[in-house]
């Protein structure tokens, strides 16, 4: 499924509007018996997490990126139909698409007074980010030029390890429900490797060398998250569902010259995830 960056703003400002409106007609009933009264003064506790959540890219593009020609060295699928060592290559469109994914961890909370908690969530978060390339080349045969244009969506697997550490600030909490708001940082390293995607191919110096045939990238991140949700008390345990935006601070890409980041300044994370806590 493909979605603008106008689309994923939109997305997470209405599950943000939801988390508040649900709720609404749970505030608007009579004073409850509460449960786990005390469950708010204790020092620490633990649970899980699992979500779902939507990974890609926010691309700064290089000025008149769709002027920049590329010679056959830089393309490095030559074995693809669209392939021709006698063109020239041009970068129409880059389009980052959204992906599916999954996250699991654990919660750790620990308690920094009565409306505010610090929260550590070693998590696994499992999914891909997929940048679609429209291209063109042109040619000359028997003097004429003829262009030909394809569509290659490039896409990278990723299995990050991440330790976000955020800062819960509560409402007071009324009957069995309080809603809060999270902010923090995230050290993520990514476990995959692009190896399988490893071509060798002759540069433009004539040296036999090893490149990916993809985009290229670090497996260090950084990045800052926001987000908002609402925690419910149960007899047992407290239930917790929850909308946050991660936005990555740190350039991930690993230029090598190719047309697939040539025409791109700067990469960097973006993830939109919803998640069920149980703590």
């Amino acid at each position: 499924m493909k979605f603008s960056i106008s689309s994923y703003r939109k997305a997470f400002f209405a599950v943000f509007i939801a988390l508040f409106i649900i709720p609404q007609s749970l505030f608007a009933q009579h004073e409850k018996p509460k449960n786990l009264l005390l469950y708010d003064t204790q020092p620490y506790h633990f649970g899980f997490i699992i979500g779902m959540n939507q990974m890609s890219y926010a691309i700064n593009y290089k000025a008149d990126y769709q002027l920049i020609g590329h010679d056959a060295t830089e393309y490095p699928s030559t074995n693809d139909e669209f392939y021709n060592q006698n063109s020239i290559y041009y970068v129409n469109s880059i389009t980052p698409v959204f992906e599916p994914g999954f996250t699991v961890g654990v919660v750790g909370n620990l308690r920094l007074g009565k409306y505010f908690d610090l929260r550590l969530i070693p998590s696994l978060s499992f999914g891909s980010r997929t940048v679609e390339y429209n291209f063109y080349k042109e040619r000359v045969i028997d003097t004429k030029k003829i262009t030909d244009y394809s569509t290659k969506k490039k896409s990278i697997f990723s299995t990050f390890v991440e330790f976000p550490l955020q800062v819960k600030y509560k409402s007071k909490r009324y009957n069995n429900v309080a809603a809060y708001i999270i902010a923090g940082g995230n050290f993520k390293i990514d476990l995959a490797s692009q190896k399988k995607s490893q071509v060798d191919i002759t540069n433009a110096q004539g040296e036999k060398i090893t490149v990916t045939d993809n985009i290229r990238v670090k497996r260090v991140d950084l990045a800052a998250e926001i987000g908002t949700g609402f925690d419910f008390y149960t007899h047992f345990f407290k239930f917790g569902i929850e909308a946050k935006m991660s936005f990555g601070l740190l350039n991930v890409m690993d230029s090598q010259g190719l047309i697939y980041d040539s025409s791109i300044d700067g990469l960097h994370n973006r993830m939109f995830q919803v998640s069920l806590t149980f703590e």
